[in-house]
């Protein structure tokens, strides 16, 4: 006889062999038999249980007669051999139906969490009621309820997993499914916060919080739970910017973290142990192009999220001229406002004020400062104290000499201490030897490791063809994969672009030969040495922008390497919100990334593109001269 198959997770729907069943044997109270013996212990029932189950409202005659008729339907789906109706018991073989929900437990039971999430269509047996069986309603009820707590803990899992291979946008949809299967739940609506925060839709994140707390009211009249609460705070905290943000309207998602899930978890450990009270070290190595920052960005990201303090910047070539420049950066970028540094020395604290007008109006005091390179590490010990600390400097390579002569120390201070120092530095500038005291030391008296990037292989490119371009047939995404390995090398920065550049419509001019040669890297790749289709790509993207976030860029471009709202506004002549407005989706676009002093281009050899197409030298001296006018 053919197989029987039978969909329970969502709205039901029962197939025969592959073919929808017949119709009969869909009324209500047949599909009701039919699952109600599938769920049974040894898929079997008395009869005089299936009448009162089902038919308590009829007389002991006509709920028998209802009975056979209804066990007529389900033995001519599934033949007399799988369904055994003697005299007072009735049994389905064991092999007679087959129920996602058995399937779905099976892959909960083996942690696969997203095939078992696939399963999940709504509540079990959705849209099916029996109001005349208060037995059957019943137990639809208790089915409903084991099934729903199953299914959104597969959900959340699935999200968990998303997250940890950097996949916020796939982690926000099903945390969001979770979500609409019961929307008093606190675990979901966690796990769908968490995600689009950190899919960087903050403002949506923010609304699943409100509709809980009404739903929680509404309900069951009660309020978020501390956990929940405090989530809530670091969201709304977690940016690094002016407010909160949605994502700007029509944007595409943004890419997955693809191909770095071996060093997202190598990072993620480390702040585990970190958070364990064990002090850890990690550089991430990465030509220019490779994800260095985006690595990061990730890391961050989490662990803003957590209960913790996160201190993050970045430095610029020009930071390398002013003492100390890094660490007031560091001081910028939360390290001044974490929680816990007032227990900190006051000489330490004056000596950090010297850095910092904060600082300075905060802790008046009457002592001697403490040289700035002593102040550090009681400063930070005071920190940890209160709440484990994340340190990020990215691009430390740029730092100036002050600053990284007293890394060594602060990571030796801080080895029994729940921090991590996660340092950025890009792999084939000189600059980036200045780390290699430190480099020296993990492994020996410092714990953590060098986290090395490198660029994508076939694989990888492949899943961001599929990830950009998923209506593309086999082997249209197979010739795309091999004309972006060529043209961009394998570099993330590059590849992203340009499949994106081709999802809006972009086509690669043919016959490009391979970039770069394998002596080259994009340090050496000045713009006039990028090939044509990456100049095309930088150009096409920045065109695609308003009119605003143009003359923005093109002002960020001309002036500093880093640069604040302000001097835009007077670069560019453009009001205040209009300014911002243009930040925004700068910085969804990852042309800009926020730094806590301003903006800076994630990627410099973008900056070099625009100077030399896209931004005449008449424009470039307009915008500094506006600064001085």
């Amino acid at each position: 006889m053919p197989s029987l198959y039978c969909r329970v997770l969502g709205p039901v729907r029962v197939t025969v062999a592959g073919a929808d069943a017949p119709t009969e044997l869909l009324w209500r109270k047949h599909v009701a038999l039919l699952v109600y013996l599938a769920r049974s212990p040894r898929k079997s029932r008395t009869r005089e249980h299936l009448t009162g189950l089902l038919w308590s409202d009829r007389d002991e005659r006509q709920a028998r007669h209802s009975l056979s008729e209804a066990l007529r339907v389900l033995r001519r789906a599934l033949g007399d051999e799988r369904l055994v109706a003697d005299v007072d018991q009735v049994r389905l073989a064991a092999d007679a139906v087959t129920l996602d929900c058995d399937r779905f437990a099976e892959l909960c039971g083996r942690s696969d969490w997203a095939t078992a999430a696939a399963l999940i269509d709504g509540e079990f047996l959705e849209g099916l009621a029996i109001p005349e069986a208060n037995d059957f309603e019943n137990w639809l009820t208790a089915e409903r309820a084991l099934w729903r707590t199953q299914a959104l803990e597969a959900l959340v899992q699935g999200v968990s997993a998303d997250l940890a291979r950097g996949d916020a946008a796939a982690a926000a949809r099903l945390a969001l499914r979770a979500v609409a299967l019961d929307r008093s739940s606190e675990p979901a609506a966690r796990a769908a916060m968490r995600a689009l925060a950190l899919a960087g839709d903050r403002a949506a994140a923010l609304r699943v919080a409100d509709e809980l707390a009404q739903a929680l009211h509404e309900t069951l009249r009660a309020a978020v739970s501390d956990e929940t609460a405090r989530l809530v705070a670091r969201i709304r905290d977690a940016r690094v910017g002016r407010r909160v943000v949605a994502a700007p309207p029509a944007a595409r998602p943004r890419p997955p973290l693809v191909g770095r899930r071996v060093e997202l978890a190598a990072l993620a450990a480390a702040w585990q142990r970190a958070r364990s009270g064990r002090g850890q070290v990690v550089i991430v190595e990465g030509e220019p192009g490779e994800g260095k920052t985006r690595l990061i960005e990730e890391l961050v990201a989490h662990a803003r999220l957590d209960d913790a303090s996160v201190v993050a910047t970045r430095a610029v070539p020009a930071d390398q001229k002013t003492e100390w420049s890094a660490l007031s950066g560091l001081l910028a970028g939360g390290l001044g406002d974490a929680p816990g540094l007032a227990g900190a020395p006051p000489g330490a604290l004056a000596g950090l004020a010297v850095l910092d007008g904060d600082l300075r109006t905060r802790f008046r005091a009457a002592v001697t400062p403490a040289p700035v390179a002593e102040a550090l590490g009681p400063a930070v010990k005071a920190i940890a104290a209160e709440r484990p600390l994340l340190l990020a400097l990215d691009d430390a390579q740029w730092s100036d000499a002050a600053t990284l002569a007293a890394l060594p120390a602060l990571a030796r201070d801080t080895a029994a201490r729940p921090v991590l120092l996660l340092l950025g530095v890009s792999r084939g500038s000189p600059e980036s030897e200045r780390l290699d005291e430190l480099r020296a030391r993990l492994g020996r008296d410092l714990e953590g490791a060098v986290v090395r990037l490198g660029r994508f292989g076939a694989a990888t490119l492949r899943e961001l063809v599929r990830w950009a371009l998923p209506r593309y047939e086999a082997d249209a995404a197979e010739r795309l994969t091999r004309r972006v390995e060529c043209d961009t090398g394998g570099l993330p920065l590059l590849a992203v672009a340009m499949l994106e550049a081709v999802a809006a419509g972009f086509a690669p001019a043919p016959d490009a030969p391979a970039w770069p040669s394998p002596n080259r890297t994009l340090v050496d790749s000045l713009p006039g040495d990028l090939p044509p289709t990456i100049v095309g790509v930088v150009c096409r993207r920045y065109r695609a922008l308003p009119e605003a976030a143009q003359q923005a860029l093109g002002a960020a471009a001309a002036l500093e390497e880093r640069v604040d709202a302000g001097r835009l506004v007077r670069a560019t002549g453009l009001d205040r919100a209009s300014v911002e407005q243009a930040l925004d989706a700068l910085e969804w676009e990852r042309w800009l990334v926020a730094d806590p002093r301003g903006y800076v281009f994630t990627a410099p050899i973008e900056r070099a593109v625009l100077l030399q197409e896209m931004v005449t030298p008449g424009q470039a001296r307009r915008y500094r001269e506006n600064l001085t006018t």
